[in-house]
Formats: C-alpha cells, structure tokens, sequence
C-alpha cells in the first residue's frame, strides 16, 4: 500500500519510542536447551542442545519459542530463511552456508525455510549438506520447504507436488519435512488447490513423508479463501509475508480469524524486502517511487537519531505472539547475529 512521506515520518517517531522501550525491556530472553532423546510428541521438537561460546563476546543464547498454531510445534521466532543459501543475492560459499547454519543453531535458531524454486533447487540441496556437516541430530530442528513452484514456472497437480517432495527430500537429504507449504498459490488455480493440491499433500501427511501442510502467498485473501473451502486442520499453517511490519501491518486483521481456525502463522519478509533498510530495495523492487522515498526518509530519520531501522523493523514485528516465526534471510554468521540481537533488543559486542 501506498502511504505519503509524512505518515513515514510519523512512523520515525514510533521507530524511535519502540526503539527505547526494546532497549529497556528485552522482547526474549537467552537461556540454552537441550535434548537427550528423539522426539516422541510434537512438543519434543524443536529442542536443541547449544554449540560453544564464540569468542566474540556473545553469551550461548537461545531465541524465544512460540507454539505453531495446532501443530505442537515450537518454532524459534526468528526463522531461517535459506533462499540466500541458494546464490539469490550472490554466491555464497559451503563455508559461509556452513557457519550461519551453525551459529544459527548456537544462538537458538530451529526453524529453517526453503523452497525448491529458490536458486532453481540450489538452496535446497545447499541446506541439505550444511544441515549435514553441522551434524544436529534431525530431532532438534524443524524444516519447511515448499511445492508447486519452480523454475520452470508453476505446477500445483497432484501428480507433480507428489513428485516434488520426493525430490525435495533428497536433495535436503531428509527423510521427512515438517512442513510443505503450497508455494505462492495466488498464481494457481485455488479451486485447485482446494480440491486437487491439498488432498495430495494429506496423503503424504499419511505416508510419513510430511508433517503438515501449509499455504504461502501475498494477497490475504487466498488464505481465508482456502480454509472456507477445506475440511477444519486440513491447512495447519500459513506463511504471509510482508503484511506485518511498520509499513504495512495489515495481516494483523487476519490473526483472529487464523487462531480460531487452529492455523499457525509465519510471517516473511520483515523489511519489506529492503525497503526497511539503509541501502534500500533492490531496482526491481515493486513499490511506488513516493513510498521507496518515504521508507528511505524514516530511514535516514533513524540513522541520524542512533537508530538503526531494519532492527526496528525486525522488533516490530516480532513484538505479536500470535506470529510464531518471522523469517529472515541470512547466509552469513553476521547476518544470523545481527537478526538475533535484533530480537532480545540488545547490539551484539564486536
């Protein structure tokens, strides 16, 4: 949505009183887990044992973890986006994949998302072999990947979303996802989605290859769309994304209707996919010039006051426990602690 620079600037002034409340109150705490057997329930995933202080002044930590919707599962609120890991925004190398996937796992990261539509299948299968060389026991994480988009263009039948897991899984190199999400489903036929995509993924909840199903998209409408449509805990999650953050905060008017509908939310994207950021959004980024110049604007505001406003981004929209997971992309040990300072509201020590 559009909005003027003079409601950015009012919004600056929010950044900045957000900015001291976080300081003063941090939104998690730190702490450490850890398990000593494999998962029996739902609520045995997402417990982890914490890897070895680095010596960069930064306490072994764990990030807040909030229940999904009806799942049983418990996701770190800050997720791990992996579509960097696929060279999206540059090569990456297995070193650089390999420590932020580590350190993600040190600081209390769970949950990690990929897709294989994201570097053309790359960043599945770089996921894969980091998750491997890390070598975290697969009880103590919790992985989503996606279905029905791909490089080639989309395909939500039955025949290939079965195909596609089976895919999917070996180059993740797993034996089962936690969740596989209808990839950007505005851009298929929901009709389909409802009567043909959806009842294929619940056979593979039934074969053990899936855990359970999401839906991802950007118009808000598709969810309710779909979950008016299927049968209740059909669609156990949603992932929204760039519809909760500072300049846009309208899937908060959905939150009740999903919570009563037992559906976990996960939302993407908190800086609107650069807009929140210093450097601003890439050249094919798909807002207005007037609101790129707005965010720019309550950007510079920021920066001139001390405040940084992608951390104020980050906290904002972590700020909603009905929100179980805000994904993030990282492919750096930087960006992995950069994104975790964000969330316990404190700048890491260099």
């Amino acid at each position: 949505m559009d909005v003027d620079k003079t409601k950015l600037h009012n919004y600056s002034f929010f950044f900045f009183f957000f900015w001291v409340k976080s300081e003063k109150t941090s939104i998690v705490k730190y702490g450490a887990f850890s398990c000593s057997k494999p998962p029996t329930t739902n609520e045995d995933i997402g417990v982890f044992k914490p890897y070895p202080t680095q010596s960069n002044g930064f306490t072994t930590a764990k990030v807040e973890l909030r229940e999904l919707g009806n799942t049983g599962l418990k996701l770190s609120c800050v997720g791990f986006g992996a579509s960097p890991l696929g060279n999206v925004f540059g090569p990456v190398s297995d070193d650089e994949a390999i420590g932020s996937v580590r350190e993600a796992f040190r600081l209390g990261i769970n949950f990690f998302d990929t897709s294989p539509y994201y570097g053309g299948t790359l960043s599945e299968k770089v996921l894969g072999k980091t998750l491997k060389a890390v070598g975290v026991p697969r009880s103590e994480y919790i992985v989503a990947t996606k279905c029905g988009r791909y490089a080639e263009g989309f395909d939500f039948s039955a025949q290939r979303v079965t195909k596609s897991i089976d895919e999917s899984l070996e180059r993740l190199q797993l034996d089962y996802v936690d969740i596989l999400q209808c990839h950007d489903i505005e851009f298929g036929n929901l009709d389909q989605i409802v009567s043909e995509t959806i009842p294929a993924l619940q056979k593979l909840k039934e074969s053990g290859k899936i855990r359970f199903i999401g839906i991802t998209g950007l118009p808000l409408g598709i969810f309710t769309y779909v979950l008016d449509r299927v049968p209740p805990g059909t669609v156990d999650v949603v992932l929204s994304y760039c519809h909760y953050g500072i300049n846009d905060s309208a899937l908060e008017d959905l939150l009740p209707y999903l919570k009563s509908k037992g559906v976990g939310v996960i939302s993407a994207s908190p800086l609107a996919m650069g807009l929140l950021t210093e450097r601003g959004p890439p050249e094919w980024h798909p807002a207005s010039p007037e609101l790129k110049s707005a965010c720019q604007a309550a950007a510079m505001y920021c920066k001139e006051r001390g405040k940084n406003i992608s951390k104020l981004a980050m906290q904002y929209s972590l700020s909603n426990k009905d929100i179980s997971s805000v994904l993030v992309g990282m492919n750096s040990i930087k960006q992995v602690e950069e994104n975790v300072a964000a969330a316990v509201g404190f700048q890491l020590q260099s």
